[in-house]
C-alpha cells in the first residue's frame, strides 16, 4: 500500500496585551473557555490544570494553555485578562478520528469511553492523528490491562479503510505478546456432532485475537460448520468468558459459544442474481464432487449439503474474480421450507471494482528458467486479472521442458493487492519435491 503523507497544522499561541507583564502575579476571578463547545469549562479546566481562585502569572497561564495545545486537540489557543476574567479562545482541530481496538482484550463501548473520560477529560471518543491526547490514551490502555493482570505494550497507528483509501480511525494494537483465541466452551450441541464441533473448537483455538470481529469469526465458522452438517437454520451466540489470560507465550481471551442447533434441512436450489436457478446436481456436476443420475438425485449424493452450498459460493466467487472482481461478495439468503424440510437460497453478489495485472516477479530459478516462465506468461500489466490463469500456466504447459519443470517442482504464487490503484502483482516461486 502506498503511503500517505500528512500536513499537520502547528498550533499557535496568541498572547494578550492586556495580561500583565513579568512575573507580576493576578488572580483572575472567573476562568472562561470560548470556541470550542466540545469541552465543558470543567473538562477544560481539568486538562490544562488550572483552578479557580488560583494566582498567577504570565508564564504560568502560557504553561497551562501549552497543556491544551499538546493534546492535538486545538489548532491554536489565545487568552486575555481583564482585571476580573481570564479569557481563554480556542481554535478547534477539524481533523479528529474515532479510536479502535484492534486486537485488545478490552470491550469497547460506552463503559471503556467512560473509564477513558475519567482518566483524560478532554477525551471525547475521538483523538487527534497526532498529539498529547492520543499518547495518553495509548498509556491509559496499557494501565488498564495491568489492572487486569496483563502487561502488554500498545502501539497507536492510523487505520486506512480500503474501500474509502483514507484515515478513518487511530487504531491501538497490542504488538507484544501476540493476542490470540483461548479456550473455547461448547453449549448446546447435540451428542451425535459433539466430537466434530469440539475439533471445530481445538481449530479456533490459538487464532489472533481481532477486538472488534473475534466473536463475529467464531460465529461464522461454526454456523458454516453447522450448515456443512445439514443444520442451515442454527444460531450461534459467541461471547467472551472470563478475564484474559496473560500465558507464557501470548495473551488467551477465553470465548462461550452457544448454539441452538435446530432442525436437519436438506439444500433445495439457489437463485443466482441474474434469476437463473441452480440445482445442487448442477453445483455438484460442475465442481466434479459427485457423480449423479438424473431422477435419483437422493440416493447418489455423497456430500454433504452445505459443502455443495461452499461449492456454490466458491464456484460464483471464481467466475466473478476471473474478470477481476478481487473484492467480491457474495451472501446467500435462506428461505425455509419446513414442510418439505428443505432450504432454498437467494444469492446476493457485491462485486467491487475490477482489478488489472500489475507486476510479474519470479522469486527463484536460473536465469534460463526465469526467461522462460516470464516468455509463457499470457496475462501482460493491464490486463483484466485472473487468478484462474495462474493455475492454467502452471497446468498448461504440456510435455514441454517448461512443462515438465513445473510437474517436478512444487509451484506457488502469491498475491499483492494494491487497493488503491486496484492492481494485483503476482510472485511466482518454484519449490523442490522431498
Amino acid at each position: 500500500m502506498k503511503r500517505k503523507f500528512f500536513l499537520l497544522l502547528t498550533a499557535t499561541l496568541i498572547l494578550s496585551a492586556s495580561l500583565p507583564a513579568g512575573a507580576q502575579k493576578f488572580q483572575p476571578k472567573t476562568i472562561q473557555f470560548k470556541g470550542d463547545p466540545e469541552y465543558s469549562d470543567q473538562e477544560l479546566l481539568a486538562a490544562a490544570g488550572l483552578k479557580t481562585g488560583t494566582v498567577l502569572n504570565f508564564a504560568e497561564i502560557k504553561e497551562h494553555s501549552q497543556k491544551l495545545l499538546d493534546s492535538g486537540l486545538f489548532e491554536a489557543a489565545s487568552f486575555s485578562y481583564d482585571g476580573v476574567d481570564l479569557v481563554f479562545t480556542l481554535v478547534p482541530s477539524t481533523v479528529l478520528y474515532p479510536v479502535r481496538l484492534e486486537n485488545l482484550p478490552l470491550t469497547p463501548g460506552k463503559e471503556l469511553d467512560a473509564a477513558l473520560h475519567e482518566r483524560l477529560p478532554l477525551y471525547h471518543s475521538k483523538v487527534p492523528f497526532d498529539g498529547g491526547l492520543t499518547e495518553q490514551v495509548r498509556r491509559a490502555l496499557e494501565e488498564m490491562l495491568v489492572a487486569k493482570g496483563i502487561k502488554a505494550t500498545v502501539a497507536a497507528t492510523p487505520f486506512t479503510d480500503m474501500k474509502l483509501l483514507q484515515v478513518t480511525a487511530m487504531k491501538f494494537t497490542i504488538t507484544a505478546p501476540p493476542v490470540r483465541i483461548g479456550e473455547v466452551h461448547l453449549e448446546g450441541i447435540s451428542p451425535e456432532l459433539q466430537a466434530k464441533a469440539r475439533l471445530v473448537a481445538d481449530r479456533a483455538t490459538k487464532a489472533s485475537y481481532d477486538t472488534e470481529n473475534a466473536r463475529g469469526n467464531i460465529e461464522r465458522t461454526f454456523v458454516s460448520f453447522f450448515s456443512d452438517e445439514g443444520y442451515a437454520a442454527a444460531k450461534v451466540h459467541a461471547a467472551q468468558s472470563g478475564a484474559p489470560i496473560m500465558g507464557s507465550e501470548a495473551i488467551e481471551v477465553p470465548f462461550n459459544v452457544t448454539v441452538e442447533q435446530g432442525r436437519p434441512y436438506r439444500l433445495g436450489s439457489i437463485q443466482l442474481p441474474s434469476g437463473e436457478t441452480l440445482t445442487m446436481a448442477e453445483i455438484n456436476k460442475a465442481a466434479g464432487a459427485i457423480s449423479y443420475k438424473s431422477g435419483s438425485l437422493s440416493e447418489t449424493l455423497s456430500v454433504k449439503e452445505g459443502i455443495s452450498l461452499r461449492t456454490a459460493l466458491s464456484l460464483i466467487t471464481g467466475q466473478y474474480k476471473s474478470k477481476g472482481y478481487m473484492d467480491c461478495v457474495v451472501t446467500p439468503h435462506p428461505q425455509f421450507d419446513d414442510a418439505a424440510g428443505v432450504v432454498n437460497y437467494t444469492l446476493e453478489v457485491q462485486p467491487g471494482p475490477v482489478y488489472t495485472m500489475g507486476r510479474l516477479i519470479i522469486e527463484n530459478g536460473a536465469d534460463d528458467l526465469r526467461a522462460a516462465m516470464f516468455a509463457a506468461w499470457k496475462m501482460p500489466a493491464g490486463a483484466v486479472f485472473n487468478e484462474g490463469a495462474i493455475r492454467d500456466y502452471f497446468n498448461g504447459q504440456g510435455n514441454t521442458p517448461l512443462g515438465r519443470t513445473f510437474a517436478s517442482a512444487i509451484c506457488r504464487f502469491k498475491l499483492a493487492t494494491d487497493h488503491e490503484a486496484h492492481t494485483v502483482d503476482v510472485t511466482l516461486r518454484l519449490e523442490k519435491k522431498n
